[in-house]
């Protein structure tokens, strides 16, 4: 065999390993539904249940950075905290050991008897034919997915042994023995062991490859722990990948995966070689076997864990200090502590703390309405994504606003206070509303954007008058309920009904235009839509002050419907709305356009 075909032989190995790791463990994650992720969620409480869990469920899926992944989208949207993501990776770290036991099944030498039934050929060949029956004769989907899980293992056994099969004829050629050699160096081979993972982007497949290197009978543990110590550090590379487009939180969970790694192979290595030229231990020529290679592989990996579990608080505190978060992400977090548990029994006081916590979401909403208005005059991708990770906290202001709230209801409370409560329920869920239009209105620029498609001048000027409406109307609201002011307030239903009148007659318009062929079909249903959205924000915005106003009536109902949300009537309103029709007239857009500039947030 020439080194050209060995070569390819052993690729084609390392593919075939590869993808039936990857069949096998998309199987498994397709039977088991999302009990997997909703049980790794719920069960992490305690540390020592997240390395448990970490562990068990990499085990199950074969992947430590498909683990890691699903526990930085759970960090990453809000649902899971750092500190329980640390003890899970750790957990998923001793998990994706299981695959080098797993392999040691391939090299049960076929020599008759038991050895005969329980060797990789014979286990292959079963295994595989059951896989193929349940795939194309099962009519339920679950058993045709075990199927996948049986033809999953049984490429995984072929691709390893087609591995072993190309390099078994290096234990005669010198230059290999003498690269073994020089892998022997610690730093030589820790460095093959980061370069080597990195490039396949599995730890499992590194060891698989190490495994059928040992049968040449020329790795000895010299040669074989280094590269032990450097796999766990190469496999870090995707799960850095994956941590790319992910916010603050799910960064450091990426950066924890190295960490962990790379903080075992400093400690293990130091201690290692530092008793090694002490003791001068007698195993290091050793040879090394598949089965060595994988108990090596365990401990190394189960002893970083033991070491480290202790200092979980301090990885945290350490991650945090390397990805720093900014002052408006420090106020965030500031915000929803103020959602103290133990203020639950105390309504008065827990009401306060509710009150400058939707004041806070109402300064994110007015923000990220602004910046979405923005991308219609100038599209920019950062500017989108950070209207995008915005919206995932409003979201969340929503989510634990609504849910502390609701426990509050199950405690005695005056008739003041229940009102009370009733409004920040119904405010919360309006801002939250709004949040959802700014979102779909960025949305729409992206689309415009990357359909290359523009708005008329006309209808960008008519747009623009609207826009700065809509920017007075959201900033009043904020405003209004932040002071508690309700001369503030009255100003909001007269413009809500000025802005549906404007969006009105824009739509009326953009038929002319339409007509005239100034316009395209396309652009006018992303005009009407993004108008929809302008009008929307006014009815939720109105709806907010109405409800604002009911509060303080001794009979007022605080649920508005929107039939209700414009009815308005007196000197006041009337003032109010003569005065917006002056101002947001499509005759001379510009300056309402300037006449908001100091109030929009960039």
């Amino acid at each position: 065999m020439n080194i050209f075909t060995m070569i390819l032989s052993l690729l084609s190995g390392v593919a075939m390993f590869l993808y039936g790791m990857l069949l096998m463990g998309d199987g498994l994650k397709m039977v088991a539904g999302n009990k997997l992720e909703k049980f790794l969620y719920k069960m992490t409480n305690t540390p020592l249940k997240g390395v448990a869990l970490g562990a068990g469920v990499t085990c199950v899926i074969q992947s430590s950075s498909a683990t890691t992944v699903m526990v930085i989208g759970f960090v990453n949207s809000m649902m899971m905290k750092l500190r329980q993501a640390i003890s899970i990776i750790m957990g998923a770290n001793i998990g994706t050991s299981i695959t080098g036991w797993i392999l040691c099944l391939s090299y049960i030498e076929d020599s008759g008897g038991l050895a005969a039934i329980l060797s990789s050929t014979t286990i292959s060949a079963i295994v595989a034919i059951v896989g193929i029956v349940l795939r194309m004769f099962s009519k339920r989907s679950v058993y045709r997915n075990i199927g996948n899980i049986m033809l999953g293992f049984a490429i995984l056994m072929t691709g390893m042994q087609t591995m072993s099969g190309a390099v078994e004829p290096l234990r005669e050629n010198e230059f290999f023995i003498s690269m073994l050699t020089m892998f022997s160096n610690p730093l030589m081979g820790i460095l093959v062991g980061i370069a080597f993972t990195a490039v396949l982007q599995s730890a499992s497949a590194a060891v698989g490859v190490l495994q059928a290197l040992s049968v040449t009978g020329l790795l000895t543990f010299a040669s074989a722990f280094p590269i032990v110590l450097g796999i766990g550090v190469g496999a870090a590379c995707p799960v850095l990948i994956s941590g790319i487009g992910a916010n603050k939180n799910g960064k450091r969970t990426a950066l924890i995966y190295l960490l962990n790694d790379l903080f075992g192979m400093i400690f293990w290595g130091s201690v290692f070689y530092a008793a090694n030229a002490v003791l001068h231990f007698g195993f290091m020529d050793r040879t090394m076997t598949p089965v060595s290679i994988a108990f090596v592989n365990t401990v190394f990996r189960a002893a970083t864990v033991c070491v480290l579990f202790p200092f979980i608080p301090r990885l945290e505190k350490l991650v945090c200090m390397l990805v720093k978060d900014t002052e408006e992400e420090l106020e965030e977090e500031a915000d929803l502590e103020l959602l103290d548990e133990r203020l639950v029994n105390y309504p008065a006081v827990a009401m306060g703390q509710c009150q400058r916590v939707i004041s806070g979401m109402a300064k994110k909403v007015r923000k990220n309405v602004n910046r979405a208005m923005n991308l219609l005059n100038d599209y920019q991708q950062n500017r989108f994504d950070k209207v995008q990770s915005k919206e995932d906290l409003i979201d969340k202001y929503e989510t634990r606003l609504g849910a502390y709230l609701m426990r509050l209801t199950k405690k005695e409370m005056t008739t003041a206070q229940t009102r009370q409560m009733s409004l920040y329920l119904s405010t919360i869920s309006d801002f939250e509303r709004i949040g959802d239009h700014a979102a779909y209105i960025a949305y729409m620029s992206k689309e415009m954007q990357e359909r290359r498609m523009s708005f008329s001048k006309e209808a960008l000027d008519e747009l623009n008058v609207v826009m700065g409406a809509v920017r007075e109307i959201i900033n009043i609201t904020a405003r209004a309920f932040m002071d508690e002011n309700q001369d503030e307030a009255d100003k909001v239903t007269p413009l809500g009904v000025v802005i549906t009148k404007l969006c009105d007659e824009l739509k009326h318009n953009h038929v002319t235009r339409l007509g005239s062929g100034a316009c395209g079909l396309e652009q006018g249903t992303i005009f009407n839509d993004i108008l929809n959205s302008f009008t929307r924000i006014a009815a939720h915005c109105a709806s907010i002050t109405s409800a604002m106003r009911k509060a303080k009536e001794a009979d007022g109902d605080i649920h508005i419907h929107d039939s209700k949300v414009y009815a308005g009537e007196g000197m006041v309103y009337y003032s109010h709305f003569t005065d917006y029709t002056q101002k947001y007239n499509l005759g001379n857009p510009d300056s309402h356009v300037k006449s908001m500039e100091a109030e929009e947030v960039q």
